[in-house]
């Protein structure tokens, strides 16, 4: 069996009719090598992935989000080629599934509020919510009209966190930057962790991020490769975390879902695409390319590549 060298492309296979789009190749020698692993053992291997702005498109309205539909659909595929396929967000995880349709997709496992959340094969894990939410809740409005918050900002109630969003002000950033020092100070005296995201600032409870999520579920699946996708601030250790696994031998693979608002986070990735329609492109592609080929490998080689270039 040959395996897909890190600098090469996967073409159309010459044994199926079927055609399918070239898989991008992920701009550092470690990316490369991380898809090539993932490629040849797919069984093996983990696929984790933010909510928004990664599968689903950012709205001014959060209970509006939902899923691409072909996101949906490439999962679904996914999930009987791939050994792990997650989701972990910070909205809570019923909300995600429910926003992705997500329990057509088998198998899959949804990791909410920064993994204290975890919902699969339609059983929810939840430890209760800290005293000091309940404070910060209680609070919080009067804390915001201290600040004088801008017209347009609004409060997110999560269940296990509180989302200030400033996205319908007139000017969002000049907004979020004014409510930040008040929101960091009720979230010290209160216990609270602080995520800043795309025009929100988060309460949440401390001591869980993506990042620690992706390395648990990595070691309780034995996963011999892994890809994570994101788009924003809270998504950066989870991309932390694949460059410590990767340190560690692990192949792994960030992937950027670009966007303006957080143009930064592409530098610490792999590889860079074109928002949620990227990402539903790159999940389409492997489908494809392991659907063709009879991954994982067994009792047909894996397909002969063209160089890049």
């Amino acid at each position: 069996m040959r395996v897909p060298q890190p600098t090469e492309r996967v073409p159309q296979s010459a044994e199926s009719p079927k055609s399918f789009p070239a898989l991008p190749v992920p701009r550092s020698e470690t990316g490369r090598a991380a898809l090539a692993a993932l490629l040849a053992d797919p069984a093996r291997s983990l696929i984790g992935l933010d909510f928004d702005g990664t599968l689903a498109p950012i709205v001014p309205e959060p209970a509006q989000a939902r899923a691409l539909p072909a996101a949906t659909a490439a999962l679904r595929r996914l999930s009987g080629l791939v050994g792990t396929l997650a989701i972990i967000t910070g909205r809570p995880a019923r909300e995600a599934v429910a926003f992705a349709s997500l329990e057509e997709v088998p198998g899959i496992v949804v990791l909410g509020h920064y993994g204290r959340q975890r919902w699969s094969g339609g059983t929810l894990t939840a430890p209760p919510p800290p005293a000091g939410l309940a404070e910060a809740r209680d609070r919080l409005p009067a804390v915001l009209e201290a600040a004088r918050a801008a017209e347009g900002t609004w409060v997110e109630d999560k269940g296990d966190a509180l989302a200030v969003h400033t996205r319908r002000t007139a000017d969002p950033r000049a907004a979020l930057e004014r409510v930040g020092a008040p929101l960091a100070k009720l979230a010290a005296e209160t216990g609270l962790a602080v995520e800043p995201g795309r025009m929100v600032i988060e309460l949440r409870p401390p001591g869980a991020d993506k990042g620690l999520a992706l390395r648990e579920l990595v070691a309780q699946r034995d996963a011999g490769a892994v890809l994570y996708g994101g788009d924003d601030l809270g998504d950066r250790p989870a991309f932390a975390a694949v460059r410590e696994l990767r340190a560690a031998g692990l192949p792994g693979l960030v992937v950027c879902s670009g966007s303006a608002e957080v143009s930064d986070l592409a530098q610490e990735a792999d590889l860079v695409v074109d928002g949620p329609e990227g990402v539903v492109a790159l999940l389409t592609a492997l489908a494809d390319a392991l659907e063709a080929h009879s991954w994982p490998p067994g009792n047909v080689d894996v397909p002969e590549v063209t160089p890049k270039g």
